[in-house]
């Protein structure tokens, strides 16, 4: 077992969760991230169900419950910033037994990394450029690190997966596009800072959200509806120049209420924007040969989703130990994988596409209902009929044997 060698591309969440139990099971995983560097700014997640269950495992829980956040209120506002709508958080406390937390995903990327970075190689400025499989393995051939051999090979590169485009074809093909664009930045020192709450506000398709973090710092979160299509004018958002970017909210923000045009002015500072569509992946098939895909490379639920960073790891772990399970036989492991796993990822993306019209309705009678379900939630029981069937992981772990 100890000779298998695993290249697995991605340094996000599922990339280094699969290599942590890979190493477990007695495989040789390496890890190859075309940044420079583990990445930090971007955006913050809610953390909970399955995900938080394999974090506990990995014996990170104190961590991420220290270096996380509690909020305790959502909080919707109109124009002038009056409330109109919302609820405290207590009610996904009570829907998660209190493991429930919410934190960057840029930190929870780097304790995961950190988990692994003493016993496991980690490539960076490095990117896949060819894979070329054979018979007893498969030839990755590497932008700067030359042609290596692998026994298999695993895309954990996320929704613009390059692994992916490799081995199945362009990403349009398996591309869901759910009719949003979203856009995150930090500053420091804004102002006005509410602690513990994250605020919100809406008109008809548009949405931007602030939330105080430690160190003075706020997050801002915008959605907007776009009617382009998966591969049109949006295909290559997140590759645009800072610029256009800017430029694109200034034109779909300037004119809204509350603080929108402060918010826009702070962004005229920011170099570090996260600014991408809202999409699924939708695949008929997570494997082809050697190769396989893990996480947002295979099953985006989209960030809207809330729940993307605890479905890697799930994946992640599913995976790795169906491949110990199967002693490396890995079209027997890979099929267990996907059989285990496909009915709950898709019941995950349904619930996504009800979710993601939550954030940025398109119509004042669709802001008005939506104030409404989540002024309801604050009343006892409602909460649990209203989102417990999206938010309750409905899939028992696997206790696989790890032989470290």
């Amino acid at each position: 077992m100890s000779g298998k060698t695993v290249l697995i591309s991605g340094l996000g969440i599922a990339g280094p969760t699969l290599a942590f139990w890979l190493k477990s099971a007695g495989f040789r995983p390496t890890l190859v991230e075309h940044a420079s560097a583990p990445r930090g700014g971007g955006y913050v997640i809610d953390f909970w169900g399955l995900g938080y269950d394999i974090a506990e495992r990995m014996g990170l829980r104190e961590e991420i419950d220290c270096i996380g956040y509690h909020f305790k209120e959502l909080r919707v506002v109109d124009r002038r910033g009056r409330r109109v709508s919302g609820f405290g958080t207590r009610v996904f406390q009570e829907l998660t037994g209190g493991r429930y937390v919410t934190i960057a995903r840029s930190r929870l990327s780097r304790l995961l990394v950190d988990r692994i970075a003493d016993s496991t190689e980690i490539i960076f400025s490095d990117e896949v450029e060819a894979l070329r499989e054979h018979a007893d393995g498969v030839e990755a051939r590497l932008r700067r690190g030359g042609t290596r051999e692998f026994d298999l090979v695993i895309g954990a590169d996320g929704l613009h997966s390059k692994v992916r485009r490799l081995i199945f074809g362009p990403q349009p093909q398996f591309e869901k596009h759910l009719g949003y664009v979203v856009a995150a930045f930090e500053t420091t020192g804004y102002r006005p800072r509410t602690e513990d709450t994250y605020v919100m506000f809406s008109e008809p398709g548009r949405m931007v959200g602030r939330v105080a973090l430690r160190d003075d710092r706020t997050l801002f979160l915008f959605v907007f509806t776009s009617d382009l299509a998966a591969g049109a004018d949006l295909g290559d958002l997140a590759n645009q120049n800072l610029a256009s970017q800017k430029a694109m909210l200034r034109a779909r923000f300037a004119d809204g209420g509350w603080e929108c045009r402060q918010i826009l002015d702070a962004l005229e500072g920011s170099h570090d924007l996260y600014f991408d569509r809202v999409s699924q992946i939708r695949m008929p098939k997570w494997s082809q040969g050697r190769i396989a895909l893990v996480g947002d490379a295979a099953y985006c639920v989209s960030l809207l989703a809330g729940q993307g960073s605890a479905l890697a790891m799930t994946g992640a772990y599913v995976l790795a130990g169906e491949l110990a399970r199967a002693n490396g036989r890995h079209a027997e492991a890979f099929a267990n994988y996907e059989n285990r796993l496909r009915a709950f990822m898709e019941s995950k993306q349904q619930a996504a596409e009800r979710f993601a019209g939550a954030f940025a309705p398109k119509t004042h009678w669709g802001l008005f209902v939506r104030n409404l379900v989540i002024k309801a939630a604050a009343i006892p029981g409602v909460a649990r009929l209203t989102f417990g069937r999206d938010i309750l992981d409905r899939l028992t772990l696997p206790d696989y044997r790890w032989e470290a």
